[in-house]
């Protein structure tokens, strides 16, 4: 009975997307005509998410270890738990950015708008597809537009989900880059809802993340890639081992 009550929630949490999606769409439709207006679907899609979130009873608190300067560009680095790492992170950043997802997100109702306009997408299987959404990113960055990469590329398949390797990208992105790199612990959203929800169900809570102090990297080379990465995963593995 509770397992049943948990999938009902996760449809309902679905489709309350989908409806404010739609709502919005008199908008974002001529907004994804322009690149110039990009910015403001930003603003769309975490209205969409404060909406259906708050109608599913799911709500996104963070806590900073210091404040951030927003006006500064970012290349923002979260573990990945659930699917609603992307919500509680969007919520939370207060300035224009952008996420690189998978290429299959491209096909779903909702997040396939956001990626085919403002979002990345890269075939992990193909390392061409790679090198030309990284140099997407970099021309993102040029251009004053934070970039969210989970360095862990997926979901962890075990539940609960344990954090794994990262992989070297964002960091080299980083420092080719010159920008600080923020690094992201999602705490507990996959209680809320872990993955697609279509095991566990999903259920109303408070998801939390906490994020880090940004990294510096003007004074890093390329040879730091390893490093940077290295202490990124220490930093998100201490912080779920106090959580």
């Amino acid at each position: 009975m509770k397992l049943t009550l948990k999938r009902i929630h996760t449809y309902f949490y679905r489709y309350s997307v989908a409806f404010f999606f739609i709502l919005c769409w008199p908008i974002l439709y001529p907004l994804s005509k322009k690149p110039a207006l990009y910015k403001y679907i930003n603003r769309f899609r975490k209205l969409i998410i404060y909406l259906s979130s708050s109608v599913s009873g799911i709500f996104y608190r963070a806590r900073y270890e210091q404040p951030i300067d927003w006006s500064k560009t970012y290349v923002i680095c979260p573990n990945h738990t659930s699917n609603l790492d992307v919500s509680a992170i969007s919520t939370n950043l207060h300035n224009n950015h952008c996420f690189i997802g998978k290429e299959d997100l491209k096909d779903n109702f909702v997040l396939g708008f956001f990626f085919r306009t403002i979002d990345i997408t890269v075939n992990r299987e193909s390392k061409m597809s790679s090198f030309r959404a990284f140099k997407v990113a970099a021309e993102r960055l040029k251009s004053g537009v934070s970039v969210v990469i989970f360095p862990e590329a997926t979901i962890p398949e075990a539940y609960p989900p344990i954090l794994h390797s990262f992989k070297n990208g964002p960091f080299r992105l980083a420092i080719e880059m010159k920008v600080p790199i923020i690094p992201v612990t999602s705490l507990d959203t996959w209680k809320v809802l872990w993955d697609t929800g279509k095991e566990f169900g999903s259920r109303p809570g408070i998801c939390d993340i906490f994020v880090h102090k940004p990294i510096e990297t003007a004074h890093l080379t390329l040879n730091d890639a390893d490093t940077l990465r290295d202490e990124v995963h220490a930093i998100i593995k201490q912080k779920l081992q106090q959580a």
